[in-house]
């Protein structure tokens, strides 16, 4: 049984080391996961229930709340903007917190980690991150974490996959998480 995870990447640059961490994690799912990252939170409007009505949600909200249906499990990658949440990651929150009652994330296993320049790697970030998604229905892995500080420097030259200290890390988190959404499966 294939268990499928959902990668959301808290920031929307070219060059994110976030998303290339969403992209080693992806390479090194062990077998029987599959880590799918998610395209087009930038096309996603600011969460407004006037707008969430229907029959008529915006297509990029109606993409993700699908994608989210679907998924055994999530795994957030995020920055740390101004000491908190990058707003493309909270507005994704947002959107899969609806409708009142039944939430995208539906207890469904949710992992938080990223990188950022700074000397703790995002943790700030991090921490605000599961709240919300706490908050919105999804059950944070609290012991699985990774910060990695210092991204400009440590992955100027290296794509995070070619760390050996950081693939060896993101197989972990990947591993552990295919191991709750699979009990959840099970269940």
């Amino acid at each position: 049984m294939s268990v499928r995870i959902l990668a959301l990447v808290g920031s929307l640059r070219a060059g994110s080391h976030n998303r290339q961490l969403a992209e080693a994690a992806a390479k090194f799912a062990p077998e029987g996961a599959d880590v799918e990252i998610f395209e087009g939170l930038a096309d996603i409007p600011f969460y407004n229930e006037d707008i969430d009505v229907e029959g008529s949600v915006p297509a990029p909200a109606a993409r993700l709340r699908e994608a989210a249906g679907s998924a055994n499990g999530f795994l957030l990658f995020s920055p740390e903007y101004n000491g908190t949440i990058p707003a493309v990651l909270k507005n994704a929150i947002d959107w899969l917190s609806r409708p009142y009652g039944a939430s995208g994330f539906g207890g469904k296993p949710v992992v938080v980690v990223g990188t950022a320049f700074g000397q703790y790697g995002g943790v700030w970030a991090q921490d605000d991150t599961r709240k919300a998604v706490g908050i919105a229905g999804g059950k944070v892995i609290e012991e699985i974490k990774l910060s990695i500080p210092g991204s400009v420097t440590r992955f100027a030259e290296t794509h995070p996959a070619d760390d050996a200290e950081v693939a060896a890390q993101l197989t972990e988190v990947v591993a552990a998480l295919h191991g709750h959404a699979g009990e959840a499966v099970a269940a």
